[in-house]
């Protein structure tokens, strides 16, 4: 019988992703601001972003450790509650210091540690507690609200920005909370067997990486160079609405909206598609990564604002093509005792690409227009090479045996009959 979850918990599964985006996008339509009023440097601000998520990199493999451990709900609650008092922390040093970079700098650390317990457990979450059809439904959807998340932000970002900068920082703690409550009490944790030995796990992760890491570890590289190109295109864009074209305030944020809401459309509808056909999952991946590249191609030679941002719609709807199917593969990869850890590992890359998203394009921005998406159109090339190469799940064999034959939650590698 297929797991399934209930709606209730479905929601309050999707409320996490959605208050971790929140508390980091929020952000983004401030950041020239901040660059103004604490005279900071360019790559000073664009570090806002990249300590928050290289905080998160480092950390999720720990907590996904912890997780498959000790439980799910045990590491989202505190880490929900820990993100929120880093929100606290900045707004605080903003308000009441002369000098608060630096102690922002630390509340957005202490905030990156907390989000790594909140949307890469949300997802091993959803692999034990969904299967089969349902799961990929449920990761879709999860992929959606962490797009919604990024459509909303620049949008309240910048009605919020209207009070003063860093308003920011307070308006979504409270959200932290209720969410943390909501998943202490919504959700039914599934049990689990005893936890394994700590060296007994690790000889399972390494197994696990000798029998499939041939796909995935470039699953990870490709998920990442999704993020890494998505993040650095927002801080492109806020950049040259308001230096270039002077636009700021809700307009500017609205903007920002446009090919974020490519990526959760197209993000929804194919997590609602892909059922557990692993061969139409790769052939949605190659078509978003060719968007993608054309879309990186093309915006080299264009600097008019209503192409620059159809363009970059376009490459958002390739990454929200892509991204569900990734979360899909590696989710149903492996069995629950160790999935915590895998998904955590590919979320941290998923937060590295993420953290030196907006450095690199703004390093490559004070090059050249053509050199900065030269660059990132290769990156996305790459991409396009490894899942044609190297990730290629079958229905059956090394992809995994039908829903009818075996659990969608158990190991792509080795057939165990389902419960």
């Amino acid at each position: 019988m297929p797991k399934s979850g209930s709606p209730m918990e479905l929601v309050t599964l999707a409320s996490i992703p959605l208050v971790m985006v929140l508390g980091n996008s929020m952000i983004v339509p401030i950041l020239p601001t901040m660059e103004k009023e604490l005279k900071l440097t360019q790559f000073q601000v664009s570090l806002m972003i990249t300590a928050f998520s290289l905080a998160a990199a480092l950390i999720i493999p720990f907590v996904g450790y912890l997780s498959d451990r000790y439980g799910r709900k045990k590491i989202i609650v505190p880490a929900l509650i820990l993100y929120g008092l880093g929100g606290i922390a900045a707004g605080l040093a903003a308000w009441l210091m002369k000098q608060p970079y630096l102690i922002i700098l630390i509340a957005r650390i202490i905030q990156g540690i907390g989000a790594a317990g909140t949307a890469p457990i949300a997802m091993a979450l959803i692999g034990d507690l969904y299967s089969g059809a349902e799961e990929s439904k449920a990761l879709g959807a999860i992929e959606a609200t962490n797009g919604l998340g990024k459509v909303l932000s620049p949008v309240i970002g910048s009605l919020i920005a209207l009070l003063i900068w860093y308003a920011v920082f307070f308006a979504f703690p409270i959200l932290c909370f209720i969410t943390a409550v909501a998943v202490w009490f919504a959700i039914k944790e599934k049990k689990t067997s005893e936890p394994k030995p700590f060296r007994q796990y690790a000889a399972d992760l390494k197994q696990i990486f000798k029998k499939q890491g041939s796909w995935l570890v470039p699953a990870f590289l490709v998920g990442s160079t999704g993020l890494f190109i998505l993040f650095g295109v927002l801080f492109y864009l806020s950049d040259i609405l308001e230096a270039k074209f002077k636009v700021d305030g809700i307009k500017k944020g609205l903007i920002l909206a446009i090919p974020l809401m490519g990526m959760v459309t197209t993000s929804y509808v194919t997590g609602a598609k892909i059922g557990q056909d692993k061969l139409l999952m790769r052939k949605v991946m190659l078509t978003g990564l060719l968007f993608l590249l054309i879309s990186m191609v093309v915006v080299a030679f264009f600097k008019q604002i209503y192409i620059l941002i159809g363009l970059l719609t376009l490459g958002s709807i390739g990454t929200g093509l892509l991204l569900p199917c990734l979360n899909t593969l590696i989710t149903g990869a492996v069995p629950q005792s160790e999935r915590g850890m895998i998904t955590s590992l590919y979320n941290s890359l998923r937060f590295l690409g993420v953290a030196i998203g907006p450095p690199v394009f703004g390093w490559l921005m004070g090059i050249s227009h053509r050199t900065l998406f030269f660059s990132v159109a290769g990156l996305a090339g790459i991409a396009l090479l490894l899942t044609l190469f190297f990730i290629k799940p079958g229905n059956k064999g090394k992809g995994g045996a039908p829903p009818s034959q075996q659990d969608q939650s158990i190991s792509l590698f080795k057939k165990i009959p389902a419960k």
